[in-house]
């Protein structure tokens, strides 16, 4: 079993910054692959950003240009480094790791974001 905790949410201004963390526990975390997701209110889940095993990264069209994921496997930790925030961004982020092509089987609870303008 694989336990996922996210944190780093709140409440920032439009224009603003923040850094989400999802850290990993139960499983080698270099041999993970980590997603962010989020779910903006009455609307459907969608990737935001994510980065292989191997470092590879691929961002979803709202993250492109504003956001960056990187890990440091040293402590088993994905960022999620938003920037340029707007309230488009307010959503719920979710951390999700898994092994590349066997989708993401793991999940955090959620981690709040707020843009307030």
């Amino acid at each position: 079993q694989v336990q996922v905790v996210e944190s780093g949410g709140g409440l920032v201004q439009a224009g603003g910054s923040l850094r989400l963390s999802c850290t990993a526990s139960g499983r080698t975390f270099s041999d993970l692959a980590v997603a962010w997701f989020r779910q903006p209110p009455h609307q459907d889940r969608e990737l935001v950003a994510s980065i292989s095993e191997r470092g590879f990264t691929y961002y979803g069209h709202s993250a492109k240009g504003r956001f960056t994921i990187s890990r440091d496997n040293a402590k088993n930790t994905v960022y999620l480094q938003m920037n340029y925030l707007t309230s488009a961004d307010t959503a719920v982020y979710e951390c999700a790791v898994g092994y590349s092509g066997q989708g993401y089987a793991y999940w955090g609870q959620g981690a709040q974001v707020t843009v307030s303008q």
